[in-house]
């Protein structure tokens, strides 16, 4: 470590504790003012954003963005209030609000904060500080090679731009439990978007890359030949006649199909029955070979976290057993509403992960034999409550286990409660970028809607 880095996490320590302390000082403010409990949340985030189009600078962006929260309850009566002054006296205005709102609230059972027995009061450290000791200009010159790179064909006549950014965020939340934790994290991207043209018109691509760990980036050469490479291909792009076909989804798209999932076990979606597949529990949602766990520990990874948004330990644990569901994603409070205990997911999922997989994509396309692998999703035509899954796409049409020509103008449509039976493969190309962890995923039939004759 240099002297540089030494006295920058040693400042940083520092201002941690100040905050540290100012959090414990407005409990114990809020608790002498009448609230029976309170939480707070603090979190600063900084960092920059350049962008560069057609080979100059089109943007610079310094960020440093506060945001405190505080939530006080008198017996089940709850007030929040927020702001980003961190000033002692600000902080004891906002909570004299929340106290004047929770005066004026109706009780509600499920209120309250997580159960003292589950708050993480030894939490693991999982090494999500990687700074990135760049500077803007130097930034700004990898965004500008990366899309030189990336417009290194004639046919591309536009581009979008390319794109760096580093984020460093310290994250607090204390609570009158006596829980007070605390963890700094980083966020580093690159990505890149083009445009590509023939006598048939103009199509759009683009890749990107994402990490805790600068070092974990993809190559910027690497990005720049994706973003080129996946808009070439998609030229002299056709439609469709109406059929079903197999379906085979890239991982990023395949991650969206497994996020409606999680939304529909969502527990605040179950406590309102706006679900479509409320009282599921214990039923088989996927094929038996599949199985889907979380693991919040992983080191690096970029869904990691210590605990949940209520200070509620995370641990690993399998949701989907042999394609059946085995639990739900819960807060404290959607579980008091369904008479369950919290699993530890307020604020989301940490690191979900499918069985391995020996299959390349190259693979599962011979083995559609003829279908569309699906490259991008257009339009949110899906119902939470029925489950029913109607897109717009784009892709390509395989025949013979090969790739024929780029397609465009497509609708595809189903259910997604039967989409998910109707799974019989994963890819090892796995999308780490997300909270999703996911490879190239294959249905054995879907309907395809197009305009061709």
């Amino acid at each position: 470590m240099s002297e540089q880095e030494s006295v920058t996490n040693a400042v940083d320590s520092d201002k941690a504790m100040d905050i540290e302390q100012v959090v414990t000082d407005a409990i114990q403010y809020a608790k002498k003012k009448g609230a029976d409990h309170v939480e707070i949340s603090a979190r600063n985030d900084k960092g920059y954003s350049v962008s560069a189009r057609l080979g100059d600078i089109e943007t610079l962006e310094h960020h440093n963005q506060r945001a405190l929260g505080v939530t006080v309850y008198r017996g089940k009566a709850k007030g929040s209030a927020d702001s980003n002054d961190i000033r002692p006296s600000a902080i004891e205005d906002i909570i004299d609000a929340a106290l004047s709102m929770a005066s004026f609230t109706a009780e509600d059972e499920a209120a309250g904060l997580a159960d003292v027995e589950l708050m993480a009061m030894n939490y693991p450290e999982l090494d999500l500080d990687r700074p990135w000791e760049l500077e803007p200009d130097q930034a700004l010159k990898i965004a500008m090679q990366c899309e030189e790179t990336a417009r290194a064909d004639e046919r591309i006549v536009n581009s979008e731009g390319a794109s760096v950014s580093t984020i460093r965020s310290q994250s607090i939340y204390a609570n009158s439990h006596d829980f007070l934790g605390h963890y700094a994290s980083t966020r580093h991207s690159i990505s890149c978007s083009v445009v590509a043209a023939d006598e048939k018109g103009m199509q759009r691509d683009y890749w990107y890359s994402v990490a805790r760990d600068a070092d974990a980036l993809d190559a910027v050469e690497t990005i720049g030949l994706k973003a080129r490479e996946r808009t070439l291909r998609r030229l002299n792009a056709r439609s469709l006649s109406t059929r079903e076909v197999p379906v085979l989804f890239e991982p990023n798209i395949a991650r969206s199909i497994l996020g409606h999932f999680f939304s529909a076990i969502n527990g605040a979606a179950l406590y309102r029955d706006a679900s479509f597949l409320t009282d599921d529990l214990g039923q088989n949602i996927f094929p038996d070979w599949l199985s889907i766990s979380e693991n919040p520990h992983i080191k690096t990874a970029l869904a990691s976290s210590p605990f949940d948004a209520e200070g509620v330990r995370t641990q690993a644990r399998d949701i989907v057993s042999d394609g059946v569901l085995q639990g739900y994603i819960l807060s404290s409070y959607s579980a008091r509403k369904l008479n369950m205990t919290t699993t530890g997911n307020s604020g989301g999922v940490h690191n979900i992960r499918l069985p391995e997989s020996q299959y390349t994509q190259d693979d599962l396309i011979k083995q559609m034999g003829s279908g569309v692998l699906l490259t991008e999703l257009i339009g949110n035509g899906v119902n939470p409550v029925t489950g029913d899954y109607s897109r717009g796409a784009a892709g390509f049409w395989v025949e013979n286990g090969e790739i024929q020509y780029p397609v465009q103008e497509i609708t595809i449509a189903g259910n997604l409660k039967e989409m998910f039976q109707r799974i019989v493969a994963i890819g090892n190309d796995v999308d780490t970028c997300g909270g999703i962890h996911c490879g190239s995923m294959l249905m054995d039939q879907m309907t395809i809607a197009g305009s061709a004759e």
